[in-house]
């Protein structure tokens, strides 16, 4: 079992910035897949990034510039740090973590990051 514990939301105004941390705890395996989602109210969970265990990057075509993905292995800490923020980043943002096929991917309990304008 993994346990996944995100921290760092908030509200921020437009063209601020937020970074956001994710501690994997539990049965990690080393070669795996971290990343964000989030989710807007009346929208479906959307990737934002991901990054490998090698350090391969994945982004959104929204966030594409204004995000950056990260991640120490030795701390099982995946972040997120959101630049220039627009009110349409306004969402909760879950951690999720995809071990090598065929188990399932596990997820935080969500932060929520709030940018008014």
């Amino acid at each position: 079992q993994v346990q996944l514990v995100e921290s760092g939301g908030g509200l921020v105004q437009s063209g601020g910035s937020l970074r956001l941390s994710c501690v994997a705890s539990g049965n990690i395996f080393r070669i795996n897949v971290m990343g964000w989602y989030r989710q807007a109210p009346g929208k479906q969970r959307e990737l934002v990034a991901s990054i490998t265990s090698v350090g391969s990057t994945n982004y959104a075509d929204s966030v594409k510039g204004r995000f950056t993905i990260s991640r120490d292995n030795a701390k099982n800490t995946v972040y997120l740090q959101m630049d220039s923020l627009k009110p349409e980043d306004t969402a909760v943002y879950y951690c999720y973590l995809r071990p090598p096929s065929p188990s399932s991917p596990y997820w935080g309990q969500g932060t929520q990051v709030t940018v008014s304008s």
